[in-house]
């Protein structure tokens, strides 16, 4: 299925360099996160912690906030409540662009072969979503990054620092944004 960007995003356009991903840790904030994002960026919506019925108004006011910024709007599962695209592991099948999660050199692989759009990298450095995992550090997320032949997207412990010292034009953050 070809990507039905909305006008935040026409087709030949390369993904955006910023992302913002919701989760239950953020949620009282992302109203007014959205609306500080750079014109054009990324919004994954997560927010699994919530049930189905929950979780779609969450996401309408959201994506709403979230046009309104001219915002790239994915959605984490399958379902097609009209966002630009999906989010999730190898193998999901959600509708429109496609941002896939990995971990590993497996795992990217696996994502390029699944024919993702885009590749969210993570853990680049230590974060609270996975405290005491293994990070892939500053060497470890470029030997990876470097071997894909589609955007990567630096996840995990993110902050505008550590994007800088990461020296990497992609990256996503749950917390760092803030």
């Amino acid at each position: 299925m070809a990507p039905r960007y909305s006008v935040s995003m026409p087709a030949r356009q390369s993904l955006p360099l910023l992302w913002l991903l919701s989760d239950a840790r953020n949620d009282a904030g992302l109203e007014e996160a959205l609306r500080r994002l750079p014109t054009g960026s990324g919004f994954v919506f997560r927010h699994y912690h919530l049930d189905k019925e929950a979780r779609r108004a969450r996401f309408d006011e959201l994506a709403t906030i979230a046009r309104q910024g001219h915002h790239v709007v994915v959605f984490a599962g399958n379902e097609d409540w009209g966002a630009d695209g999906s989010y999730g592991p190898p193998g999901h099948r959600g509708t429109g662009l496609r941002l896939i999660t990995a971990h590993d050199g497996e795992d990217l692989q696996a994502a390029v072969e699944d024919k993702a759009d885009g590749i969210f990298l993570s853990p680049v450095f230590p974060t609270a979503s996975h405290p005491g995992a293994h990070t892939l550090g500053v060497h470890g997320f470029h030997v990876l990054a470097q071997q894909s032949p589609v955007p990567v997207i630096a996840l995990g412990g993110m902050t505008h620092e550590r994007a800088r010292e990461l020296d990497w034009p992609r990256w996503g953050a749950i917390d760092g944004l803030g």
